[in-house]
């Protein structure tokens, strides 16, 4: 999964891409995204609104103007993207299925098998990541339940404001454990069943118990939440438990952030999301390599 932030102030740099107007540099998104695609990235996760700890949020409407050209450039260049939103609002996520919708030329009311075809590539296509949960916006869960959309629920507490004032666990794997078979419950209430679970590093935690949740990832992997194993999603390219750790700076970090990528494989993580994807791809093969596949 291919990071593109639609921002001016995500702590990388270099995964900016909004311009200093505040309108989306559309070449850069468009680069970017063509480099990851061609390097082998799965998905292209794409956000408007930093989410760092102590950044301020933007608001619904802010996020769907940066979005709503970015996504539509993305739909018609590259007709078989998989696109996941960075985002917890459901207006943002209700309108871009009906840009794709639109896109697709399909009529999401009829019954006709045209209909249905275009629906499953609208499904395919569009992917819901969400940081809270669905906890931010109570319309979130029900809106995913009814169009059927893949999910991404990620673990934190509190805001990117306050969220490093509530790291207080005695054990940091169980409380996330706890929170998603808390999880499952709503999620099944809402009718979502298909859905992946991010530990959130780097929300509510510190570098000390990110490291502990990795460590201790293969608990997730292993366990059963709303009757099955689910997809484990992880987060942790470039970010403060390898930079503040080092004393470097994100730019500085990709060498651990490939070690860290590499041992979260090995506990079990099903995807990664990640700043640079060709060297996050060398390590998936290379993992696969050292296991005896291919």
């Amino acid at each position: 999964m291919g990071i593109v932030n639609v921002t001016d102030n995500s702590y990388f740099a270099q995964s900016r891409c909004l311009s200093a107007s505040g309108t989306p540099d559309l070449e850069k998104v468009l680069s970017r995204v063509s480099a990851m695609l061609e390097q082998g990235a799965d998905i292209i996760d794409i956000g408007a609104c930093s989410t760092r700890h102590g950044s301020d949020p933007v608001g619904e409407a802010e996020e769907w103007r940066r979005l709503e050209p970015v996504l539509d450039a993305l739909w018609r260049r590259f007709p078989e993207i998989r696109i996941s939103i960075d985002t917890y609002w459901a207006s943002v996520i209700e309108r871009a299925w009906v840009q794709l919708k639109d896109i697709e030329g399909e009529d999401a009311a009829s019954d006709d098998a045209a209909s249905d075809k275009g629906l499953r590539n609208i499904k395919q296509r569009l992917i819901v990541n969400d940081i809270s949960a669905g906890e931010d916006d109570p319309r979130m869960l029900p809106l995913v339940g009814r169009l059927g959309l893949k999910y991404i629920a990620m673990h934190k507490r509190g805001t990117p404001k306050t969220m490093q004032s509530l790291c207080d666990y005695d054990d940091v794997t169980e409380s996330v454990s706890d929170y998603f078979r808390d999880f499952a419950l709503r999620a099944a209430a809402a009718g979502i069943e298909d859905w992946i679970l991010d530990p959130g590093f780097g929300f509510a935690k510190t570098v000390e118990q990110n490291w502990d949740l990795l460590r201790n990832l293969h608990r997730l992997s292993d366990a059963e939440f709303g009757g099955r194993k689910r997809d484990i999603l992880v987060g942790v390219s470039r970010k403060s438990m390898i930079y503040r750790l080092y004393g470097i700076t994100p730019e500085e970090a990709l060498p651990q952030t490939q070690i860290l990528h590499y041992e979260a494989l090995r506990q079990g993580a099903a995807i990664l999301r990640v700043h640079d994807v060709a060297e996050a791809v060398r390590t998936v093969k290379s993992f696969g390599l050292l296991q005896g596949g291919q």
